[in-house]
């Protein structure tokens, strides 16, 4: 119980079920917000995932992606830990 709170106090929490749940939380949140499905902020932040990794080497579960929204404008929001630029790829593509 203890290693628990400490662990949680101290952000080392992952269990699946917590962060998925943040996860449909956000993403209930940003339909609500910008009236853009669920499913449709999911494939862009897969879409992003996919297209970054090609040059960098980023932490997926440490990434945000929302929409902000004012009176006129919508702007995507992308927060996205970079763990490692990746210096190969030229290389990784002419091999593909």
């Amino acid at each position: 119980m203890l290693w628990e709170f400490l662990y949680r106090v101290l952000g080392k929490d992952t269990s699946s079920s917590r962060i998925h749940a943040k996860e449909r939380l956000r993403l209930v949140l940003v339909h609500d917000r910008a009236n853009i499905s669920p499913y449709l902020m999911n494939r862009l932040k897969e879409d992003l995932i996919k297209v970054i990794s090609n040059y960098m080497i980023i932490d997926e579960q440490g990434m945000e992606v929302h929409l902000d929204k004012d009176e006129r404008d919508v702007a995507l929001i992308a927060s996205i830990p970079v763990k490692k630029i990746r210096r190969d790829y030229m290389e990784r593509v002419q091999s593909s």
